[in-house]
C-alpha cells in the first residue's frame, strides 16, 4: 500500500492505488492538508468554470472517500463527528469539492444498511481503490422532491431495465459508479423503491454537463439519463426498507449539507479578514488609519465570528449525536439525532449566508470587484442552502420540543 505523501503524487490513472486511512486522526490530518491545497486556486477555478476532475483524483488517493467503509471491511468508519469535520475543512477550502463525493457518502450508507454482503464486499472494495460514487436521485416536474418516476422493469433474464430522467445529479460527471433511485414493483406490496449501482460507462446512461445555478457552479449538478440501461440483480439494494424502522440515514445526509454550509461560512470570513486587513480602506470618521482597527468594523466581523463558530460548536453536536444513534439506535435516538442535525443546519444556514453577504459590507466597493470574485461565496452559500427548506427543520424542532413529536422518517431530515 502507498503511503499518503505517494498517493498524493500518484498520476489521476492509478484508480486502485488509493491510500487507505486507518484512524479518525489521520481522516483529519488529511483532510486539512488537502484542503490547504485546495483553496488557493478555489477562486479561479470558479471564475473560470475549470471542473476540479485533478482535485478529484487528490481526494480519491488520499482515501478519504472511504473513511467510512466499515473497519470489517477494510475501512476506518470514522465517527460521524469527525466526518463532518472533514466536509466542513473541504468545504471551507472550496465548497464545491465538498458537495461533489456527498452522495458517495450517502450511497455507501445505503450499502451499509441494507446491501447484501456480497454487494457490501464490492462495493466497499471500489470504494476503498479510490473508485467515486455519484447519484441520480432527483427528478423534475413531480409534485414534490420525494416522488421518483424512474423504473426498474425485470427483462425476463434475471435482471432489469432502467429508464428516466433525472436532474441535480451532483458527481455523477466525476464518478466511476451512478446509484440511481428507481421505482420497482414487488409482488403484492407495489412500487417500492430502489438504488441501482450503474456504472458510469454503461451502455444508455448520459451524463449531461448542464448545471447553470449561479452558485456551487463546479459541482456539474447536470442531468443523467437513462434509456434502457441493463442492470444486474446483484446491483439493486432495497432503499426502502432503510426507512421501516429508527435509522439516521437522513441525518447522516443533513449532518454533511450542515458541513458544507459551515464550511462556507468559515470560507468567507477568511477572505473578508485577509481583505480587510490588506485592501479595505478605513472610513474618514473612525480616525483610524487601517480598516481593520475601527471599533464600529470590530464590532461587527466580532459577531460574524461568533455566528460561525456557533455553527461550528452546532455541527461538532450532531455530529455526536448521530454517532450515539448509530450505535444504540432507537426511535428516541434517531429522533434525537436528526433535531440535532437539524437545528445545525438551520443555524449554519444563516451563518453562511448572513456572513458571505457582510463580507461586502465590511470590506467596501472594492470587494465587489469581479477580479477578486468574493461574490463566489454568497452564491454559494445561497444556492447550496436551497438544498432542504430550513423552515421544515424549524418546524420539526419545534414539535419535537414541544409536544415530543418525533420527526418523519425520510433523508431530509
Amino acid at each position: 500500500m502507498t503511503t499518503f505523501d505517494q498517493a498524493l503524487e500518484a498520476p489521476a490513472a492509478s484508480a486502485g492505488r488509493a491510500h487507505v486511512i486507518r484512524t479518525d486522526e489521520e481522516a483529519l490530518e488529511i483532510a486539512a492538508r488537502l484542503a490547504a491545497e485546495f483553496a488557493p486556486g478555489a477562486a479561479e477555478r470558479d471564475a473560470r468554470r475549470l471542473l476540479p476532475r485533478a482535485e478529484l483524483d487528490r481526494l480519491s488517493e488520499s482515501g478519504l472517500l472511504a473513511i467510512t467503509v466499515p473497519r470489517r471491511y477494510g475501512g476506518a468508519d470514522v465517527r460521524a463527528d469527525t466526518l463532518a469535520e472533514v466536509y466542513r475543512l473541504l468545504a471551507e477550502a472550496d465548497p464545491n469539492i465538498a458537495q461533489i463525493p456527498h452522495s458517495h457518502v450517502v450511497y455507501l450508507r445505503v450499502l451499509t444498511q441494507q446491501g447484501s454482503e456480497e454487494q457490501r464486499r464490492y462495493f466497499f472494495g471500489e470504494a476503498l481503490a479510490g473508485k467515486r460514487f455519484g447519484n441520480a436521485q432527483s427528478e423534475a416536474g413531480t409534485r414534490h422532491a420525494q416522488e421518483y418516476r424512474t423504473r426498474l422493469v425485470p427483462d425476463g433474464n434475471g435482471g432489469y431495465l432502467l429508464n428516466g430522467d433525472k436532474h441535480y445529479c451532483t458527481g455523477a460527471l466525476f464518478a466511476h459508479w451512478v446509484p440511481v433511485l428507481a421505482q420497482l414493483e414487488v409482488p403484492g406490496q407495489g412500487d417500492r423503491l430502489h438504488v441501482a449501482y450503474v456504472p458510469r460507462g454503461a451502455p444508455g446512461l448520459e451524463v449531461v454537463d448542464d448545471w447553470t445555478g449561479m452558485g456551487q457552479r463546479l459541482t456539474a449538478s447536470g442531468t443523467v439519463r437513462l434509456r434502457n440501461v441493463w442492470v444486474p440483480a446483484e446491483r439493486v439494494v432495497p432503499h426502502h426498507l432503510t426507512f421501516t424502522g429508527p435509522q439516521v440515514h437522513g441525518a447522516y445526509a443533513q449532518l454533511l449539507h450542515a458541513a458544507i454550509d459551515v464550511g462556507i461560512a468559515g470560507g468567507a470570513l477568511r477572505d473578508a479578514a485577509e481583505f480587510i486587513r490588506t485592501k479595505a480602506r478605513p472610513w474618514p470618521d473612525s480616525g483610524c488609519g487601517k480598516a481593520a482597527e475601527d471599533p464600529l468594523l470590530i464590532q461587527r466581523f466580532g459577531e460574524l465570528v461568533i455566528a460561525e463558530r456557533s455553527a461550528r460548536a452546532l455541527l461538532a453536536e450532531a455530529g455526536r449525536a448521530v454517532e450515539r444513534a448509530r450505535h444504540d439506535l432507537t426511535d428516541e435516538s434517531a429522533a434525537a439525532a436528526s433535531i440535532a442535525v437539524a437545528t445545525a443546519k438551520a443555524v449554519a444556514d444563516r451563518a453562511s449566508v448572513e456572513i458571505s453577504n457582510a463580507l461586502f459590507e465590511l470590506s467596501g466597493t472594492r470587494s465587489s470587484l469581479e477580479e477578486h470574485n468574493l461574490h463566489r461565496h454568497w452564491r454559494n452559500a445561497r444556492t447550496h442552502t436551497l438544498h432542504d427548506p430550513v423552515r421544515w427543520k424549524i418546524q420539526h424542532i419545534g414539535r419535537y420540543a414541544l409536544n415530543g413529536t418525533l420527526p418523519p422518517r425520510h433523508g431530509a431530515i
